[in-house]
């Protein structure tokens, strides 16, 4: 079970939302959000935001418990970028890109019960001896 979110057209650089990444997919869910809390960035607070309406969609779509939710996926992409120029010495021209990024995460649930891990465990069987064995015809 999934639950996708794409927040897009976020205006700030993908460059410093992809800063966060590593520490972030390291935790659940849950958990991020304490952590983002106290991160004095930027990016800190979108990633707030945008987890945290992740987890209502999940909890909402999947009607599950936040708990039990894992990060599947979990990627920041290159938005749109706005071209500008400012004037630069000798009339020429300085370019200034402004960029903007997409975020998508894809929530699941796991919930490994002692059911589940033992139906995942693959047992053997023993199979019988098929042997011919000879049979004595004396009488």
């Amino acid at each position: 079970m999934e639950s996708i979110t794409y927040s897009k057209n976020l205006k700030i650089s993908p460059k410093k939302l992809r800063f966060l990444l590593p520490a972030i997919k390291k935790l659940k869910p849950a958990e991020i959000l304490d952590y983002l809390m106290y991160t004095p960035k930027r990016s800190a607070e979108i990633f707030y935001n945008v987890i945290k309406s992740a987890l209502s969609n999940a909890k909402n779509v999947l009607k599950v418990d936040e708990k039990i939710l894992r990060f599947k996926h979990l990627s920041v992409e290159d938005g749109n970028r706005l071209k500008r120029f400012k004037a630069g010495g000798r009339g020429t021209a300085k370019p200034i890109l402004r960029r903007f990024s997409h975020i998508k995460i894809i929530l699941e649930a796991k919930d490994v019960s002692d059911n589940q891990r033992n139906s995942n465990v693959k047992t053997q069987i023993s199979k019988p001896n098929l042997k011919s064995k000879k049979l004595s015809t004396k009488k």
